[in-house]
């Protein structure tokens, strides 16, 4: 008689047959962004989303030619690259050269006489019961924090944070978010210990890459134990696929990740190795 799949081995087999599928969006399930320029409303993007906190941004200029004050509003530094064209001295010919600059923006929440151009988007939703009672039953969670924009999971000091439960248009991506920073979370040096999760700030290289694939995964895995998989796991895999492709497509790889990302879903469940095997 064939062994009962465990929904670990549900989660990991329905995530490969979707990346064959080559799906690959960015995924971001909320609708309040984070850093946004206060006259254009687009993002900040690349260094510039870790440096800003949620907000809207304008330059003194701008604010000043609003009719505005920064007059106690501290400062923030955008930072972009500007190409120079030089002339090789040998050859002669032109050569682009980066050059990192950078320009100070002020939150417009901090100036006077300025009026946001943020539209007000929320949904009402209520907590998910299933999903909640693993959040509150995380024995060791670090501190979670919920603010509009962004989310991450920092190692030091150990806390993670989130988007709000309002701020996405189904209560489902909330928690997979959620999940998704727990796991990240599962892996500092007082729980699983994780190699690689102290290096996780690197972002793109190989550490971080690998630490998304098992973030993301846990995350599923999570989602499948509480009864929301069905409207998750198709993000879940789009987003997994988008780091895959980073690690060269490594055939092995997504199979390794998911069995550190069962160790994680064990820890936040509390679920010992005999137990999730039924021993």
């Amino acid at each position: 008689m064939a062994k009962k799949k465990s929904v670990y081995e549900i989660v990991t087999e329905r995530i490969l047959e979707l990346l064959a599928a080559g799906v690959v969006p960015w995924r971001r399930p909320w609708v309040v962004s984070g850093a946004v320029n206060w006259i254009s409303q687009r993002p900040y993007r690349g260094i510039n989303t870790l440096l800003l906190p949620p907000g809207e941004y304008a330059t003194y200029k701008q604010i000043t030619e609003a009719g505005g004050s920064v007059k106690g509003a501290k400062s923030q530094i955008v930072v972009f690259w500007r190409w120079l064209e030089k002339e090789d001295a040998d050859t002669g010919e032109a050569e682009k050269i980066p050059m990192l600059r950078y320009y100070r923006v002020f939150d417009i929440k901090d100036c006077k006489g300025i009026k946001s151009k943020r539209k007000e988007v929320s949904f009402d939703h209520d907590p998910i019961a299933e999903a909640e009672a693993i959040v509150d039953g995380y024995a060791d969670a670090p501190p979670i924090g919920f603010a509009s924009g962004r989310a991450y999971y920092m190692p030091s000091p150990d806390r993670v944070s989130v988007p709000p439960l309002q701020d996405y248009p189904k209560a489902e991506e909330y928690y997979l978010t959620l999940f998704h920073e727990l796991i990240h979370s599962s892996g500092h040096q007082s729980r699983l210990n994780r190699p690689g999760i102290e290096e996780y700030a690197a972002f793109g290289d190989e550490n971080y890459s690998k630490e998304e694939l098992i973030a993301e995964i846990g995350a599923a895995m999570l989602c499948a134990t509480c009864g929301i998989d069905n409207s998750t796991i198709e993000n879940s895999a789009a987003y997994i696929q988008s780091w895959h492709r980073k690690l060269k497509n490594d055939p092995t790889l997504i199979v390794k990740a998911a069995g550190q990302a069962q160790k994680a879903t064990d820890y936040i469940l509390g679920t010992t190795f005999d137990e999730a095997n039924g021993d």
